[in-house]
């Protein structure tokens, strides 16, 4: 009896060899160094093209005004690019986006809008056809790009096509557009302020129009995830009687899908699909010393902290992308006594 209980232990043992390995190295958040700026800094948009080349952009609050702040990630470390058109002049960076093999990024320079482009050559700028009063959104795809804003005579919708620039109109009643984000040269989306409330719009390369979008009553979006697949996510807010509450909502290619993860008021900006199909994004975290981060996996929402940072008040990542198989962030962290100062994490290896 005794040699049979010693064989069932050793048969417990040798199973939890094997499983207590696999749970020790379930990959956690990992702080990752930062060149230094000049604090306090702005993030504004991080991208990544694969596991070896990401982007972060934002700016600086000089004693002078706004400084652009570009940094470029290797797979192994964090660099600071200096060497862009305009680099040490007052302006900053906005949305990355990754067309063919370039890198295109909006550029703020003293007001006057443009696009930066890097190829193999290097740097090289495209100009505006026309200065804005403000610019609330850029993105690029091969065969075109967009730059939405506003003048002294109202909304602007400016269409790059390669080689040429055009101003595109919009439906009657729309006010302004908050966004705007692209899957193709002929699939492109827009959330808008109009006279009847939020609406999603889309471009199918004649047009844009309605998209017909049944967003909740009372609500706003804060960013559009379009995916290859057709898949389209709709991140955003709504509020009842003052309240706001996070809603998603999923369009599988034949309905739109909505729901109410508990993320309590959580801005969905920085929303983005995970390597493992789950959706991720930053929230707001209980705890001072560390981030928080949300997995909304269908009707599951899983929550992750990132590392202790010692003396830290308020940690706040404020872009997440997906690189190979490990998800990115880059935000900002205000050590006590200190103005917030740029901080990385990355999730798995």
């Amino acid at each position: 009896m005794n040699g049979l209980r010693a064989v069932i232990i050793c048969l417990l043992l040798a199973c939890a060899g094997l499983v207590s390995p696999a749970a020790a190295v379930t990959p956690g958040w990992s702080a990752l160094p930062v060149p230094a700026a000049d604090p306090p800094v702005t993030v504004s948009d991080l991208a990544a093209r694969g596991p070896g080349e990401a982007w972060a952009t934002g700016y600086e609050h000089g004693t002078d005004g706004l400084r652009p702040m570009l940094y470029r990630w290797d797979g192994t470390a964090w660099s600071r690019d200096t060497t862009f058109p305009g680099a040490g002049e007052p302006g900053w960076l906005g949305t990355v986006r990754f067309v063919g093999e370039e890198v295109w990024i909006f550029h703020n320079h003293a007001g006057t809008g443009e696009i930066l482009r890097r190829s193999a050559g290097g740097w090289s700028a495209v100009p505006l056809p026309q200065t804005l009063r403000t610019y609330q959104g850029f993105t690029a795809v091969p065969g075109a790009a967009w730059v939405v804003g506003e003048d002294d005579t109202g909304l602007k919708v400016l269409h790059y096509d390669g080689s040429r620039w055009t101003t595109q109109s919009t439906p009657d009643g729309v006010l302004y557009l908050m966004g705007i984000t692209a899957r193709t040269a002929t699939d492109a989306w827009a959330w808008a302020d109009t006279s009847s409330g939020t609406t999603v719009l889309r471009w199918d390369g004649s047009a844009w129009r309605d998209a017909k979008v049944p967003l909740p009553p009372n609500s706003n979006v804060h960013t559009i995830v379009l995916e290859p697949s057709g898949r389209a996510t709709i991140g955003g807010s709504q509020y009842t009687d003052g309240v706001a509450r996070t809603y998603l909502m999923t369009w599988n290619g034949h309905a739109w899908r909505t729901t109410y993860p508990p993320l309590g008021d959580t801005y969905t900006e920085a929303m983005v699909r995970g390597p493992d199909g789950a959706l991720w994004l930053p929230v707001r975290s209980d705890r001072a010393f560390q981030s928080k981060y949300a997995r909304v996996d269908g009707p599951r929402t899983a929550f992750s902290y990132g590392p202790t940072r010692t003396d830290a008040i308020d940690v706040k990542p404020r872009a997440l992308a997906t690189g190979g198989f490990s998800l990115l962030s880059f935000g900002t962290v205000e050590i006590y006594g200190s103005e917030p100062h740029l901080m990385s994490e990355r999730l798995g290896g």
